[in-house]
């Protein structure tokens, strides 16, 4: 891979460049390509890398005994997998995790992630990413155990509208996979989203949905 490929990484910036050009060389740290539809990691795996996405989105589900499935967290650019995983006592991924869309992922393998935690800055950075994917879980239990399907709906839609910065925003993944992210049948979904539109807070057109009014 190019080395300048991590330099434009933030976890990067100061870690030195012969350091990276060595790991790089003996395959530590490494590049690869996977297409849509593709599982990275499957649930009960044991996780052996710090996976970084540099394009691409990816989710994490589970499937019930019934064959149902739920997705759980999301994954884009800039996005770090495993950093709670890799050195837990269990560090099995407890979900599977697949491509929505062709994504290019770095992997860290874990001498390297041991040798790059002495540089504060890295450190740093991998502690914000712990934080975060805790904070990702907590949101994840509130969506279970507090809100209401129409709280989840409104919530994610505003989280959309940061993240593409327009009131106007394309769903990053079909309403089959919405309905799995909130744990709900896709009747359930569509009823909601029919009356949100018969409300005139929102106005949908395929995966293309404006945000009118911002209230439940």
């Amino acid at each position: 891979m190019n080395i300048d490929v991590l330099r434009n990484i933030s976890l990067f910036s100061t870690v030195r460049e012969p350091d990276l050009e060595r790991l790089i060389a003996s395959n530590h740290i490494y590049q690869k390509h996977y297409m849509k539809g593709v599982t990275v990691h499957n649930a009960n795996e044991t996780c052996q890398t710090l996976d970084i996405v540099l394009s691409g989105s990816l989710v994490a589900y589970s499937l019930s005994t019934n064959g149902s499935s739920t997705t759980m967290f999301e994954f884009s650019k800039g996005s770090m997998l495993g950093t709670n995983l890799l050195f837990d006592e269990s560090h099995d991924y407890p979900l599977n995790i697949y491509c929505l869309t062709d994504c290019q992922i770095i992997h860290i393998d874990i001498n390297a992630v041991l040798e790059f935690l002495h540089d504060y800055n890295f450190t740093l950075h991998y502690i914000r990413s712990l934080s975060h994917n805790s904070q990702g879980i907590n949101q994840k239990i509130a969506m279970f155990t507090q809100r209401t399907l129409r709280e989840n709906i409104m919530n994610y839609l505003k989280q959309q509208t940061i993240i593409q910065k327009s009131s106007v925003i394309l769903l990053p993944m079909s309403k089959r996979q919405l309905a799995d992210y909130f744990g709900v049948q896709r009747p359930s979904l569509f009823r909601e989203l029919k009356k949100l539109k018969e409300e005139g807070i929102i106005e949908i057109n395929n995966r293309t949905i404006a945000i009118k009014k911002y209230k439940y």
